[in-house]
């Protein structure tokens, strides 16, 4: 028996090393990968790149464990490819609970995936059963790194701090800031109180569902897909209240239609499609593109496939291209969904080859500027408090 012991504890110890070392790391390297091997550029768009302010409003890196400090193998997105890449600001969104099984059409609340990747990723116990604990363990992550960072990653949480360091940024462009924000009010675990304290904790933005129905609001992808709640407009409120945006990616038709009713700030959908060129049930309609930006939102175009319908920067630009001439460029920004479970054809490095898509697309210089970065900055500077 002693023997047996000798010999098992070490394999058992080597089996749960390699459970939580190997399973994150192979599980992202499918789940996130570039698309497309690099693409040549034109000299036009590489100086035109370079004096740029990027903003890009959802990016799921958190979710994966890794440091975003160090540049890694596999991905779409840390803090030397966001500079390598140019990019002023990253909004780092959490994801608290995804279902088995996920598709676009219909999934209930039943089942959990996140559940196994916490654990494979050795989170603490009390993110097992509470979705709120799972946001403020990853946003102490990335305050950590900040913290680490020496400069290099800036937390923005007040709109004094987001003019202070694109102020710096002008002057040391070798930093990038990054913004938390929720995917889905599940995340609330049902207590809108927890609002308060996630604000506390530095979440500047949260959509009212992500793949299912909450008790805030229907989901495109959900069962029901109904309209907010009674509890949902008091979560509006409240959004509002504290100056936090209002993210209706992957929000029901009704929920969509019904904070575009109650609000009294502009929202924004911060990564989708648009049915104009990729029609699905994940995508916006033309009537609800106009709706959103007839109020001042912002419509943030997604890289990934089911978002654009093809593989490269030509799709993404071709997206941006239809949504601007139908309600304005001033209203589109970048909406990547990097490391959200998607493949894209770009990661946050080699985003000048958009640049270069987006001039070949016939987008003016100034309407790549407010499309690259300078619409969602300008959005953030009037919403936040």
């Amino acid at each position: 028996m002693e023997k047996l012991l000798t010999i098992g504890l070490p394999l058992i110890l080597l089996l749960s090393g390699l459970f939580f070392i190997v399973v994150p790391v192979m599980a992202e390297r499918q789940m996130n990968p570039v698309t497309t091997p690099p693409q040549p550029v034109s000299d036009k768009a590489k100086q035109l790149h370079r004096q740029l302010r990027i903003a890009d409003l959802h990016a799921d890196s958190l979710l994966w464990g890794r440091d975003l400090l160090k540049r890694a193998s596999r991905g779409h997105v840390d803090v030397p490819r966001l500079i390598e890449g140019n990019v002023s600001l990253q909004i780092f969104t959490v994801v608290t609970k995804t279902p088995k099984r996920q598709n676009i059409e219909h999934n209930d609340d039943s089942t959990d995936n996140i559940s196994l990747l916490g654990i494979a990723q050795g989170w603490p116990g009390k993110t097992r059963h509470s979705l709120y604990q799972r946001s403020l363990y990853q946003a102490e992550r990335l305050h950590k790194m900040a913290a680490a960072s020496a400069g290099k990653l800036v937390l923005i949480k007040q709109r004094s701090d987001l003019v202070d360091f694109l102020a710096k940024r002008a002057k040391d462009p070798n930093q990038v800031a990054g913004l938390l924000g929720i995917e889905g009010a599940h995340a609330l675990d049902g207590d809108l109180t927890n609002l308060q304290r996630l604000y506390a904790a530095g979440f500047r933005l949260m959509s009212p569902s992500h793949f299912f129905d909450t008790d805030i609001g229907g989901s495109a992808h959900g069962m029901n897909k109904g309209g907010l709640t009674e509890k949902g407009l008091e979560w509006l409120k409240q959004m509002e209240a504290l100056g936090m945006v209002v993210d209706l990616a992957h929000a029901s038709s009704d929920t969509i239609g019904d904070v575009l009713k109650h609000a009294t700030k502009p929202i924004v959908v911060s990564h989708t499609g648009v049915k104009g060129t990729c029609d699905n049930n994940r995508n916006l309609s033309d009537a609800q593109l106009r709706a959103i930006t007839a109020k001042g939102g912002l419509i943030g175009i997604g890289f990934w496939d089911t978002a654009v319908c093809g593989n490269g920067v030509k799709d993404i630009a071709k997206a941006m291209r239809y949504t601007a001439k139908l309600v304005g460029a001033q209203y589109v920004a970048l909406g990547s969904d990097w490391d959200g479970a998607v493949g894209t054809p770009i990661d946050a490095a080699r985003l000048v080859e958009l640049t270069d898509a987006l001039l070949q697309a016939g987008f003016s210089e100034q309407e790549i500027r407010q499309i690259m970065g300078e619409n969602v900055l300008s959005y953030l500077q009037r919403v936040l408090l």
